[in-house]
């Protein structure tokens, strides 16, 4: 039946009015739910006949058809039984049993009775039992009655076997809890693992869930915690009819103390219905008004406010029952009589509305005082106490509705005049339209949920991909904001700080250190640092250092992470010793932060770590970015803005230190690393006839942002001029895809005067070009020639021939004096604490035969210098054993002074120094190739701290 407008005409004046109030009190109901009476017409002379009863009747018709297309639910009943009681209780199991009337597209979904339901079992249970007595209630027990009803598993109508189709729809419908559980947890899988795995899981779940559903139809093992079992357990009305112990004590935490109510209240129940069936009238009163309790507890439930799916807000029109003639005959005035009982001794209010249609003939009143018992003889001596109180307790039921009231409080009575049912009215024409549903059915409606629950995944999705995306570990859950995702493409770096276990910048990196650390690789490194992070107890005091150096590559070349894979070792070194070796009483913890390849990201790193450090007060400072680039100023000023001091490890420039106070380097600077290669130079010049040179550096802007070549160009060309090298215009070169040479050495090589000597202002892996360059090129290749480069080649090995040309003398400044220091033991030690984190059959010893910081493991300097400012950093965030904030770590690293160190005493004083009475550590080492490999000379060099200035004396070419 499908909704629509409804049109008609009223008979009389009589049918109008009955007509008016009605839709009044339907259409009033959702702005003020106004009390529901029962509603009684009949004709008001009562010898009036048959013609007039059917105007009456008509009227209820009227009724019917104007609201019946509505969606309203509305219940048309028809009297008819053996017994009156028999025809009220089948008119009571209808509302409750068979669908209202209503259209398709009603407000909301059918009415539920799960109070009625619980008594339907009840009844079907005893009708079992009370047949299988032939009859006899007094062979009815108990134990019988309860058996019974878990056969029926407490259902009155057993539904039919369920299919695993059925039952997977039922088990994920949106609008339950479990379905709605159930996408929930499949959206958050999405984001947290691949395709396969949620997949399986999904899988997995709708199988349990089926079998879930099949089990819980079968058998309700959580009955007891049913709003129906609830009310049937606490309701007042059954408290008087089960005096047995116990009939109350109903609790959602005592699943046995619940059954045990249950069952004793069942059981009188069921008892009850057994006399009713046998012909008590007390019986039958009290079963017919139990089951119109329960109907009107469920209809009241049916629109109860504060419900989680906005029930109420839903159904903005009452249930309506008609009764187009109710007779004493057919049950329906006992009915009315029931309801008002009901209603009479109960605070809730329900919102049935009821209209019904007396002939003129029939009296609506009270229900008669029922009988007295069959058998029941006055006994010939008085009752004892006890006997009295069973008696008034088994009465009370009854005894507390106003049966024997002198009106009908919820019966609201009409009497029709004759002429108003014989008038016709001005107003014939009569409209109602259909209830819309409301916004709350717009909102919570299964099409809305199933829309949302759709968006929410698609949303779901697209942050997962957005987060997957942005983040470096970005689940939908617990993802981790400190490292993201930069680049594009090929390009992408993970970079920011690792505060997670899932954020690993050397995962997959198998670079391995060089010499005695053979087999030890990056993810090694990287996960004993976390080990060593692990170890640190709950309660012990500890100081959290960063590590910001370049943790991975954009390209395919491992080697690009070999100065972050050095440094990071040194920073471990210090770690281990000072958790474990030493056992300081404030434990040292580890953060490694990637700046990208080269440092090119240092500014986003940095920015990671500032976060960082303001969620957790136990960052003292910054230990690495060892390169000078574009980007170094800003990230120096960001730290000093953020109270956090840095250690650098090899960044050479000459003016962060005079333009940062929280910047402390443990690198030579570009301008005290001149001065001590101008030694050299100057003693060069002074045998050439006519001293010539040329700078030789990378171009400005060519995408690297490094700004240690601009740097060493400008130092590098005062010092050639300042040693008396005529100097020719400078000559810079491409990176594309690698330094290019080819072009500015053939013209350097082939110009009207060759250089005596070059200050190449590049990086290390410029070299290889250089040199194939000098040794081939017309005009250079049969001339000896003098290359002085900066720090930067302390990297390089020299271990092929392709790395020094056989005409070349190559000068260089190292930043770690190793033979210098004055603690021999740490390369022992160091090694020893390396070796310890492989098998022993895979460790590989020291070189023997020459010193240990000459093996490859710690030629770099990278290594130690790193360990060295990862000790300073840490002297100073817990100096007298107590644990420092940052501020004043920062005050304190004005004061360290750590002796007995790998490259000398590490000091940083509070003065700047001059290029000569400098404090860092220095070597100047020569580098030739007089046969089939090189061969690396250390021409001169000061340790680290407070040491005589170098000569020309000390560096004699």
């Amino acid at each position: 039946m499908r909704q629509g407008n409804w049109r008609g005409g009223a008979g009389n004046e009589a049918a109008l009015a009955v007509f008016r109030l009605m839709q009044q009190l339907i259409d009033r109901y959702r702005r003020n739910r106004p009390v529901m009476p029962l509603v009684v017409i009949k004709a008001e002379d009562a010898g009036a006949g048959r013609e007039i009863d059917e105007q009456v009747e008509a009227i209820v018709r009227l009724v019917h058809k104007a609201n019946e297309r509505r969606g309203v639910p509305v219940q048309r009943l028809e009297g008819g039984g053996a017994t009156p009681y028999e025809a009220a209780l089948d008119m009571v199991r209808t509302l409750a049993e068979k669908p209202w009337e209503s259209p398709g597209t009603t407000q909301y979904k059918p009415l539920a009775f799960p109070r009625s339901r619980l008594l339907g079992a009840i009844e079907q249970a005893t009708a079992t039992v009370f047949g299988q007595s032939d009859g006899n209630t007094g062979e009815i027990g108990e134990e019988l009655i309860l058996e019974q009803l878990r056969r029926l598993r407490w259902r009155a109508d057993r539904p039919r076997r369920g299919t695993w189709g059925a039952s997977l729809r039922n088990s994920v419908r949106p609008e339950t809890f479990v379905g709605a559980l159930f996408i929930a947890l499949l959206s958050v899988l999405l984001g947290e693992i691949d395709w396969f795995l949620t997949v399986l899981v999904a899988s997995l779940a709708l199988v349990g869930l089926a079998v879930v559903g099949l089990v819980g139809r079968s058998a309700p093992p959580l009955l007891w915690l049913r709003r129906a079992s609830r009310w049937f357990a606490t309701t007042s009305s059954l408290a008087a009819s089960s005096t047995g112990y116990p009939s109350d004590g109903w609790s959602s935490l005592s699943p046995r103390g619940s059954w045990d109510v249950i069952r004793v209240r069942a059981a009188a129940v069921a008892k009850r219905v057994a006399h009713a069936g046998a012909g008590d009238g007390h019986a039958r009163q009290f079963h017919l008004e139990l089951r119109v309790q329960a109907l009107l507890e469920d209809l009241r439930d049916n629109y109860r406010p504060r419900a989680a799916d906005w029930r109420r807000a839903k159904r903005t029109r009452p249930p309506v029952v008609l009764l187009h003639r109710a007779t004493q005959d057919n049950g329906g005035i006992l009915l009315i009589n029931a309801i008002n009982n009901v209603r009479s001794r109960r605070s809730e209010v329900d919102p049935l509305l009821l209209l019904a249609a007396l002939p003129a003939a029939e009296v609506m009143r009270h229900t008669p005082p029922p009988p007295q018992r069959p058998g029941a003889v006055r006994p010939a001596a008085p009752p004892g106490a006890q006997e009295q109180y069973d008696r008034w307790a088994d009465e009370l039921s009854l005894g507390q509705s106003p049966v024997a009231a002198a009106m009908l409080a919820w019966v609201l009575q009409l009497p029709l005049t004759t002429q108003e049912l014989t008038t016709a009215p001005a107003r014939t024409e009569l409209v109602t339209h259909p209830v819309p549903r409301t916004w709350a059915w717009w909102v919570m409606s299964r099409t809305s949920i199933a829309l949302v629950v759709v968006g929410s995944l698609l949303g779901a999705f697209l942050w997962a991909g957005h987060w997957r995306d942005t983040y470096c570990h970005g689940p939908l859950t617990d993802r981790s904001t400190d490292a993201i995702w930069a680049g594009r493409d090929g390009d992408r770096e993970c970079v920011g700080v690792a505060t997670v276990p899932e954020v690993r910048f050397a995962r997959g990196n198998g670079l391995e250190l060089l010499g005695g650390g053979e087999g030890i690789t990056f993810d090694r490194i990287e996960q004993a640092i976390r080990e060593e992070n692990a170890d640190i107890a709950p309660g012990d005091a500890y100081v959290t250092v960063v590590y910001a150096g370049p943790l991975t590559s954009t390209g395919r070349d491992p080697e690009a992470t070999r100065k972050g894979l050095e440094e990071l070792t040194g920073v471990y070194l210090h770690q281990q010793a000072v958790n474990k070796t030493v056992n300081r009483s404030v434990k040292l913890r580890v953060l490694t932060a990637n700046t990208g390849q080269d440092m090119l990201r240092q500014l986003t790193a940095v920015r990671k770590i500032i976060e960082v450090a303001r969620r957790d007060p136990t960052v003292v400072g910054v230990v690495g970015l060892g390169r000078n680039t574009d980007e170094s100023d800003d990230a120096a000023a960001l730290l000093r803005a953020a109270g956090l001091p840095l250690v650098n490890t090899t960044n050479s420039s000459s003016d962060l230190p005079r333009d940062f106070p929280n910047y402390f380097g443990l690198a030579a600077t570009d301008e005290e690393q001149t001065y001590a290669l101008g030694l050299v130079a100057r003693q060069i010049a002074r045998k050439l006839e006519r001293p010539h040179a040329i700078v030789l550096s990378r171009k400005d802007r060519n995408g690297d942002l490094d700004r240690y070549t601009a740097e060493q160009r400008d130092a590098g060309r005062a010092m050639l001029r300042a040693s008396g090298f005529a100097l020719g215009p400078d000559v810079d070169f491409d990176l594309a895809g690698g330094a290019s040479l080819n072009a500015p050495l053939t013209g350097i090589c082939q110009a009207e005067r060759v250089p005596d000597a070059l200050y190449f202002a590049g990086r290390v892996e410029d070299v290889r070009a250089l040199m194939r360059g000098l040794s081939e090129t017309t005009g250079c290749w049969n001339r000896a020639l003098t290359v002085f480069t900066g720090d930067d080649l302390t990297k390089d090995t020299f271990s092929d021939s392709a790395s020094i040309a056989t005409n070349v003398t190559l000068y260089h400044s190292s930043l770690a004096p190793l033979d210098r220091g004055t603690n021999p033991g740490f390369y022992a030690d160091a090694h020893r604490t390396l070796r310890a984190l492989l098998d022993d059959e895979k460790v590989t010893a020291l070189a023997a035969g020459r010193p240990a910081y000459e093996d490859e493991l710690f030629s770099s300097g990278q290594t130690v210098i790193a360990y060295s400012a990862t000790a300073a950093l840490y002297d100073a965030a817990a100096r007298g054993d107590v644990r420092r904030s940052a501020a004043e770590t920062w005050a304190t690293l004005h004061t360290v002074e750590l002796n007995n160190m790998p490259t000398g005493t590490i000091a940083f004083g509070p003065a700047k120094s001059s290029v000569s009475g400098h404090l860092h550590g220095l070597n100047i080492v020569k580098v030739v190739r007089p046969g089939p490999s090189a061969e690396r000379t250390v021409v001169c060099g000061k340790p680290a701290g407070v040491a005589p200035p170098l000569t020309a004396k000390d560096c004699k070419p």
